[in-house]
């Protein structure tokens, strides 16, 4: 059973940084593709960051490209989200998420309904 647990959220001035990590456990991930997504208050869920296992193809939201990136460490099965001068609006709930399929897919995904498996989500609060 799939199984992922996010860690790093916070409190933090605009203009600080965080990082968050995702350790994913319960399945053989290579074959994979990992997004980071997060909500707001009162709004859907959107798509941030996605990284392909195998290969580490990278793919990100207009909104955070050049300020955050995506990584994953395949010793220790945890993928990152390194988040740099952070804004106000990047405030919400962050959730990891694992695209079974998207390993073999031509793009990587920014559709909630193409991840099986979710975390459950680590608040990032960005004071103004």
């Amino acid at each position: 059973q799939v199984q992922l647990v996010e860690s790093g959220g916070g409190l933090v001035p605009a203009g600080d940084s965080l990082r968050l990590s995702c350790a994913a456990s319960g399945r053989t991930f290579s074959s994979y593709a990992m997004g980071w997504f997060r909500q707001a208050p009162g709004k859907e869920r959107e798509f941030v960051a996605a990284i392909r296992w195998s290969g580490g193809s990278t793919y990100y939201a207009d909104s955070v490209k050049g300020r955050f990136t995506i990584s994953r460490d395949n010793a220790k099965n945890t993928v990152d989200l390194q988040m740099n001068s952070l804004k106000p609006e990047d405030t919400g709930v962050y959730f990891c998420a694992a695209d079974p399929g998207g390993g073999s897919r031509w793009y990587l995904s920014r559709h909630p309904n193409e991840y099986d498996y979710w975390g459950q989500g680590t608040q990032v609060t960005v004071s103004s």
